[in-house]
């Protein structure tokens, strides 16, 4: 299964994504080709080689035609200001006023969505940048108390997000990539001058879409803006998880280049490979524990079918005895590191607990897949699990209820037939 892994070790931005992407080693004449099936006039976009603290990676720069381009001389617009925030909203973006006074064509979310609709891109290109436009723009209009469809990008600001945002997902499309993994986000402090005045770093943009997410923010020393909306808005919607790299056969590491001087190196690095999946395969889980001696069982029912619903991998209850002899339970809830802080707050919502006990686990665990198999009442889910030469399989139990409820057949039966039905396919 082929994989990357984000390194955002100094934050993210759409012209630093697109610039690792492409340094991953994706055919520069055909991810050309893709974009020009936008249609998107004005613009020439600059692919080099560059150098920061003696480590080569990609640098991409969106360069806008004629008077655009004239208004972007000597304002760091294009370049300096670019990585500053290189999205620009009507309310609340990251523009100089030079720029803002000669500005004068928008383009809102609908009129973008129905340009990359038209175009000729694949369709799962199409659907992941109009989902990044939308999380964006959602961000934005929560922040500035406006409709999504209020929201306007300023031609300078828009076509760069559009070039780095689609430019991003044909890349990823034509990588061939299986899964997305990331790192926690660093990002910088402090505040920075906007259209508006000046703001807080993270801005308001990037902290809206922090918000709910189970997304690691790390705040740097660092005296300036190192994530981006459009950086926080790909990020969000590209990563199946945060955290530690997962065991990986590394083939290649790409670098995109930032144009901000932080001190340090200011890049994005991708590490692209397949996701190690030897005979035991093993991953780091948090153990969550706590014990409870006055709660309601059916309380703790409730609380337990809630975990599960937002992503425990087990949830159970031990009989325990604690002080004087009295008869508790103990709750134990496994789950990924990146949801441990989200089920932390539902045990401490939920149950009568004042504090939880945690810790690292690693697990061995059998390669898991999940098939469909027709049956003559309908189709049911079947899990697999696999090892070396062997197999266990397990008929989904909801699926298997659905179909013992609809047709009266008691529910024994159901699970035999659907296991009959897997045993054909093999």
């Amino acid at each position: 299964m082929k994989a990357l892994y984000f390194d955002c070790f100094s934050g993210i931005s759409g012209d630093m994504t697109l610039g690792a992407l492409l340094d991953l080693g994706v055919d520069r004449e055909l991810f050309e080709s893709e974009l020009k099936k936008l249609k998107l006039n004005g613009y020439d976009i600059i692919i080099e080689k560059k150098s920061c603290n003696g480590i080569w990676g990609t640098n991409v720069q969106v360069v806008l035609n004629d008077h655009c381009k004239d208004m972007g001389e000597g304002t760091g617009c294009v370049g300096e200001h670019k990585h500053l925030n290189e999205y620009s909203a009507e309310v609340g973006g990251h523009v100089h006023g030079h720029i803002e006074q000669h500005s004068h064509s928008e383009r809102n979310l609908r009129g973008i969505e129905l340009m990359i609709e038209s175009s000729g891109l694949k369709q799962g290109v199409k659907d992941f940048s109009k989902k990044v436009f939308r999380e964006i723009a959602r961000a934005e209009a929560k922040v500035h108390n406006k409709c999504m469809d209020e929201i306007h990008f300023h031609e300078i600001g828009a076509v760069d997000s559009i070039i780095d945002i689609v430019g991003a997902a044909i890349c990823v499309d034509l990588l061939g990539v299986d899964k997305v993994f990331s790192s926690p986000l660093h990002d910088g402090h402090g505040f920075i001058d906007c259209k508006h005045g000046i703001i807080p770093v993270p801005v308001p943009a990037v902290m809206e879409m922090l918000g709910n997410s189970g997304i690691p923010l790390i705040s740097e020393d660092v005296n300036t803006e190192l994530v981006t909306p459009t950086g926080m808005g790909l990020i969000k919607c590209l990563a199946d998880s945060f955290g530690n790299m997962p065991a990986m056969i590394i083939d290649r590491v790409g670098y995109g280049m930032g144009k901000r001087h932080t001190g340090r190196l200011n890049a994005l690095r991708i590490t692209m490979g397949s996701l190690f999946e030897g005979e035991n395969l093993m991953e780091e889980v948090a153990l969550l524990e706590t014990n409870i001696d006055d709660m309601s069982p059916e309380l703790l029912g409730f609380a337990s079918e809630k975990l599960l619903q937002s992503g425990a991998l087990d949830v159970f209850c031990t009989p325990i005895y604690m002080k004087k002899s009295r008869p508790a339970v103990m709750l134990t809830v496994l789950c990924s590191l990146e949801n441990e802080e989200r089920l932390v707050d539902i045990i401490l919502r939920e149950t009568s607990t004042l504090g939880v006990r945690r810790s690292n686990l690693k697990r061995y665990c059998m390669k898991r897949e999940t098939v469909t198999v027709s049956t003559t009442y309908g189709d049911a889910r079947v899990k697999v699990a696999s090892r070396e030469d062997f197999k266990k399989f397990s008929p989904e139990y909801e699926d298997c209820r659905e179909i013992a409820k609809r047709t009266g057949i008691p529910i024994s039966t159901v699970y035999d037939m659907v296991c009959e039905s897997y045993k054909n396919t093999l």
